[in-house]
């Protein structure tokens, strides 16, 4: 079965062109039903739109609350039958309705190995901290900021000569392969939280990526395809 999804931008997508790009591969097997955005005009909307994707435009600003906000984009995923949510570059804290309202069924993808640098400028945040090792984390949302259960890692080295600007180019790179990585798990049901933990359905060993691909260490290990 193919799942059918709502992906939730603020900004340049480059994380939804990772979606699209595995969909259209024919190895994530989801639909993505809409693409919403919080601020009109963004470049995630343009790449959405080149590919034939429903697109809707909720304004934040335009709302006296986040429950207000937040309902209405719930309004409009159901509208269009969706079933789980990717967070992807959205700069929205979502409310404990939004949460509840897809329980266990939404995802987010945080620029850090979480729990460490929640938040905002999380590369900055680690390279300003002087970490060896930072990375990416895609992981279940509930109702605290960049929390929830962790469903897959990637780490890359750091070091103290490195920027924002490389850490974070590092790291995209490696978001781009697992974010597609943990929806396909979604969709074929292999995700199981127990006690505030993801356990996923035959588990695989840790992966270190070829050569070939941007140097990093995923833990669980990627599909083949991924």
């Amino acid at each position: 079965m193919t799942l059918p999804i709502a992906v939730l931008i603020s900004g340049s997508g480059s994380n939804l062109q990772a979606l699209i790009h595995r969909i259209e591969q024919g190895v994530l097997d989801a639909r993505i039903q809409v693409v919403v955005s919080n601020i009109p005009g963004v470049k995630g909307l343009e790449r959405a739109k080149k590919h034939g994707i429903h697109t809707c435009v909720v304004p934040h600003a335009e709302y006296p609350s986040r429950q207000a906000h937040d309902r209405a984009v719930i309004d409009t995923l159901h509208s269009f039958g969706v079933q789980a949510v990717c967070l992807a570059g959205y700069m929205r804290l979502i409310s404990p309705d939004f949460v509840q309202a897809f329980p266990d069924k939404i995802l987010n993808i945080h620029p850090s190995l979480l729990p460490g640098f929640p938040g905002l400028h999380a590369q900055k945040q680690a390279v300003d901290y002087g970490v060896c090792l930072s990375g990416a984390t895609v992981h279940f949302v509930d109702q605290e900021l960049d929390h929830g259960p962790v469903i897959i890692q990637a780490a890359v080295p750091v070091g103290p000569d490195l920027g924002e600007k490389e850490a974070a180019q590092r790291i995209l790179a490696l978001e781009h392969r697992i974010y597609p990585q943990a929806v396909q798990w979604l969709a074929k049901g292999r995700l199981h939280i127990e006690q505030g933990r993801v356990h996923l359905l035959s588990p695989q060993e840790v992966t270190v990526l070829a050569s070939s691909e941007p140097p990093g260490l995923i833990s669980p290990g990627l599909d083949p395809g991924f």
